[in-house]
C-alpha cells in the first residue's frame, strides 16, 4: 500500500501547475501529481472557504482492499472476529456480480486523517474525492461539536492497535471460540452501548493503556471470591447484611443507566477480567461510531457542498480542464440523485443530496434572501457571510437540529415534501401536510423526527438490580406510539445479556405516556 502524506497550514500555491497551466492533463495519474493537485486544493479550502483540518495521509489502495476495509467497519486497524470475514465475502460477491459498486474513497475520523484513494480512480476523480474526503469530511470531523465531544481523534488508532493485539492475546490464551461468544454478545448489544445523554470516558492514552495490563494482572492475582462465599438466608438467596433499600440501591448503582455495555462491564459477577476488557473495546468502538450515525445529511451535504465548490473554483481559473470537469460533474450527479418516491429505485432520502441542497440552500439565504427567507430566517437572511453561517452549523448542530433550524419553505417546495399519516386501524395511507403553508412547520418537524436516532432506536436502560439478592438484572423498554421491540430479537438480545451478566435478565415493557407496564419477558421464559 502507498501512501502520501500532507500537512494542513504548508500549503504551497495553485501557481505550481503544469506548462499547460493545468493541475492535470489526462485520466493517468501519479503521487506527484495527486500531491500538486492536493496542495492546490487545500490552498482554496483553507484561504477562501476558511476550512480547518487535521493533517491528511493518504492511502492508495486497491478494489480488494476496499473490500477488506469495508468488511472490518472502514477501520485501517481492527480486531479478528468472523462477523468481518462473513461481512467481507458478501460484498465481494455483489462487487464481483456487478450488484453493488465500490466507495470511491474512505475517509476516517482521526488524527492525521486517513483518508483510503482507489488505486483504479482517473485523475479527475482523484481530485473529487480529495476534496470531499480530505477537506469536506476532515473538517467536519474536527470542528462538529459531536465529534469533539464524543470521540478523540488523536487516540483512536493508537487504541484499535492495542484492542487488536489484547484480543490476538486473548485468543492464544483462552482459545477462540472463549473470545468469540464474548464478542458475538458485546456486538449484539453495541446499539444500547454508548453513551447518548451525557459524556464518556475519554479513550485511554499510551500511560493508561500500559496500565490495562497491569490492572488486569492485578484483578487475576486478588480475584476474591466473595459472592459465591456469602452465607445464604433462610430463604436460599444470599444474605445482603444490610436492606439499603431500592433507592439507596439505585443511588449506589447509579441507576437507570442508559449504556448496558458499560454496567455490564463495570458490574456483572461472572465476567473476568480479560472478559471486562473486551467488553470494554467493542463500547468503546461503538461510542466512536455513534456521532456519525447523528450527522450523516450534515457530514456528506458538508464534504458534498466543499467538492462541488472547490472543483468549480479551480475550473473558473483555469486549473484543471473542460474534459475533467465534465468528468467530474458526471460523478457528482451520480452521488447527489434522487430518485422520486414513486421510482423503483427509490430508497429513502439521498443524504449528500439533501445536505447539498440545504448548504446551498443557506448560501442563497445569505446572499439573495427573499421576503419568505427574511421572515423564517431573520438571523441569516442577507447578513452577506455565507461562509461563517455555514462554518457555525457545521460546528454545532446535528442532522435533527440542522434540519429543525434551516430548512426552509422554498427547498420543501423544491423537494415536494409532505408527510403520510400511517395508522393502523385505517386500510389506507392519508396525505396529513404538503408544502403550502399549512404544512411547512409539520413537515419541517417530522423530517427532523425522522434524524433523531434517540427517536428512531429503542430505549432500553437498567433500572434495578440487587447485587447481595437475587442478582436479576431488570431492564425496561420506554415504549413510543406503541411501537414494541420484535419478539424474536428481543428474546435474542437477553440470552446476550444473560451471556455477559450470569444471572436471570427481565425486561419489562412501559408506556412512555402513561408509564403503565405493556408486558414483560425474562430469561427464564426463552428456550436455549
Amino acid at each position: 500500500m502507498a501512501s502520501q502524506t500532507s500537512k494542513s497550514g504548508q500549503t504551497s500555491k495553485a501557481g505550481q501547475t503544469s506548462k499547460s497551466g493545468l493541475l492535470f492533463s489526462g485520466s493517468d495519474w501519479d503521487f506527484k501529481t495527486l500531491s500538486r493537485a492536493y496542495e492546490a486544493i487545500e490552498a482554496i479550502a483553507i484561504e477562501e472557504l476558511h476550512l480547518d483540518i487535521y493533517p491528511v495521509q493518504m492511502e492508495i489502495i486497491s478494489s480488494q482492499q476496499m473490500l477488506d476495509a469495508y468488511s472490518s467497519v472502514g477501520m485501517p486497524l481492527m480486531y479478528r472476529h468472523w462477523s468481518f470475514g462473513k461481512h467481507f465475502l458478501y460484498q465481494e460477491l455483489l462487487y464481483r456480480k456487478g450488484g453493488r459498486g465500490l466507495a470511491y474513497e474512505l475517509v476516517i475520523n482521526s488524527n492525521p486523517c486517513i483518508v483510503y484513494l482507489m488505486e483504479e480512480n482517473t485523475m479527475a476523480l482523484q481530485a473529487l474525492v480529495t476534496a470531499h474526503a480530505a477537506l469536506g469530511h476532515n473538517h467536519f470531523f474536527k470542528n462538529n461539536h459531536l465529534f469533539r465531544q464524543w470521540t478523540d481523534a488523536s487516540a483512536i488508532l493508537s487504541y484499535l492497535d492495542f484492542a487488536k493485539g489484547y484480543i490476538a492475546r486473548c485468543e492464544e490464551r483462552h482459545g477462540v471460540a472463549a473470545v468469540e461468544a464474548i464478542i458475538d454478545a458485546a456486538h449484539a448489544l453495541m446499539e444500547q452501548g454508548v453513551f447518548r445523554y451525557r459524556r464518556p470516558p475519554k479513550l485511554s492514552s499510551e500511560r493508561q493503556r500500559e496500565g490495562v495490563r497491569e490492572r488486569l494482572e492485578y484483578e487475576e492475582r486478588s480475584y476474591n471470591d466473595l459472592w459465591r462465599t456469602l452465607p445464604r438466608s433462610k430463604d436460599g438467596t444470599k444474605a445482603s447484611g444490610t436492606d439499603l433499600g431500592i433507592a439507596e440501591r439505585k443511588k449506589t448503582l447509579k441507576l437507570p443507566e442508559e449504556n448496558l455495555l458499560y454496567f455490564l462491564e463495570k458490574n456483572s459477577l461472572v465476567l473476568e477480567p480479560w472478559q471486562r476488557e473486551i467488553v470494554r473495546i467493542v463500547r468503546i468502538v461503538a461510542q466512536y461510531f455513534y456521532p456519525q450515525r447523528q450527522t450523516q445529511v450534515m457530514n456528506e451535504g458538508c464534504a458534498t457542498f466543499v467538492h462541488y465548490t472547490l472543483m468549480n473554483m479551480l475550473f473558473d481559473r483555469g486549473l484543471i480542464s473542460e474534459g475533467a470537469m465534465l468528468e467530474i460533474l458526471r460523478n457528482h450527479s451520480n452521488v447527489i440523485f434522487q430518485p422520486g418516491f414513486d421510482d423503483p429505485r427509490y430508497s429513502g432520502i439521498n443524504p449528500y443530496a439533501l445536505g447539498l441542497d440545504m448548504m446551498q440552500d443557506i448560501q442563497r439565504i445569505s446572499t439573495e434572501p427573499t421576503a419568505e427567507d427574511r421572515d423564517w430566517f431573520p438571523d441569516i437572511a442577507g447578513n452577506g457571510n455565507w461562509r461563517e453561517t455555514l462554518l457555525d452549523a457545521w460546528a454545532n448542530h446535528r442532522d435533527e437540529s440542522f434540519i429543525r433550524q434551516y430548512l426552509s419553505p422554498a427547498l420543501m417546495r423544491k423537494w415536494r415534501f409532505f408527510i403520510l399519516a400511517d395508522a393502523a386501524s385505517e386500510p389506507h395511507y392519508e396525505v396529513a401536510s404538503i408544502h403550502n403553508e399549512r404544512g411547512y412547520e409539520k413537515i419541517r418537524a417530522g423530517l427532523a423526527q425522522s434524524y433523531d436516532i434517540g427517536a428512531s432506536r429503542p430505549d432500553i436502560q437498567v433500572v434495578d438490580v440487587d447485587l447481595l439478592g437475587d442478582r436479576q438484572l431488570r431492564l425496561e423498554h420506554k415504549v413510543k406510539n406503541g411501537i414494541t421491540l420484535e419478539e424474536a430479537g428481543r428474546d435474542a438480545t437477553l440470552r446476550h445479556i444473560r451471556t455477559l451478566w450470569g444471572y436471570e435478565v427481565s425486561l419489562a415493557a412501559i408506556d412512555a405516556q402513561t408509564g403503565g407496564t405493556l408486558n414483560e419477558r425474562s430469561t427464564s421464559q426463552i428456550g436455549e
